[in-house]
């Protein structure tokens, strides 16, 4: 039995490639709905984790909670000390982009940030890092075959929730010009990935636009969050 301050399961429990939703009920959804044999393998603060087997291959279905902090704490423990490889986040976001449409999965290839992150873990300062590219190759060979309209493209990752910055505007114009879309943990994740020398991805479902007067419903929202999860499944089958 490993006993983390954040995570208590046996090394074994924790399967080599982790799927990390925000939510902890959607980890159970996920565990449900898809895992054949699963079962809970963490509980501590009710972040559920779960582990089960998707088409044969081990998968766990890891709960992050919000935030670049909250993801560190998590991603940080499962690298290191359960020896987790593949972290693939799948989550929200807020379009940055007229051209990203709500409900439109996105492939972030790279996540940039204003926080002082790096500075803070290492003290370096680094306000940009990419995601794994063997992962993205895996999953847009798979969106491919799935015929799915994969965006692709950099995204940011911020303190605070897009929808509720005082001045929106005014925090899009600053950033570079190539970010497609805004979230809250990928920064975290990727970075330390890259630090622990593991793999990280991330994949999200465009949730809100500045650009589009109008609002998803929630089957609207489960529809298409199921078809990002079962892109992001689909593509386990092909990690090695």
């Amino acid at each position: 039995m490993i006993e983390t301050p954040h995570i208590k399961c046996n090394q074994e429990d924790i399967a080599d490639i982790v799927l990390m939703p925000g939510d902890p009920l959607r980890a159970k959804f996920m565990a449900e709905t898809y895992l054949k044999d699963y079962k809970l393998v963490n509980s501590v603060r009710n972040m559920l984790a779960y582990t089960g087997f998707y088409k044969g291959k081990k998968v766990t279905v890891f709960s992050s909670g919000m935030g670049l902090a909250s993801m560190a704490i998590y991603c940080y423990e499962l690298y290191k000390f359960f020896a987790v490889k593949y972290i693939i986040r799948i989550g929200s976001a807020g379009s940055n982009n007229p051209n990203i449409k709500l409900l439109d999965i996105v492939l972030s290839t790279a996540s940039y940030t204003e926080t002082n992150f790096s500075y803070t873990y290492n003290s370096e300062n680094i306000n940009e890092v990419d995601s794994s590219l063997y992962l993205n190759n895996i999953i847009k060979n798979k969106a491919k075959e799935k015929n799915l309209d994969l965006k692709v493209g950099k995204t940011a990752c911020t303190l605070v929730f897009d929808a509720y910055m005082q001045n929106q505007i005014s925090y899009n114009q600053r950033l570079p010009k190539d970010i497609i879309a805004s979230e809250m943990e990928a920064f975290a994740l990727f970075y330390i990935a890259k630090k622990l020398e593991k793999q990280a991805s991330c994949l999200l479902t465009i949730s809100d636009s500045v650009y589009e007067n109008k609002k998803i419903t929630t089957l609207e929202r489960q529809n298409n969050l199921k078809e990002m999860i079962e892109l992001a499944l689909e593509s386990c089958l092909e990690v090695e």
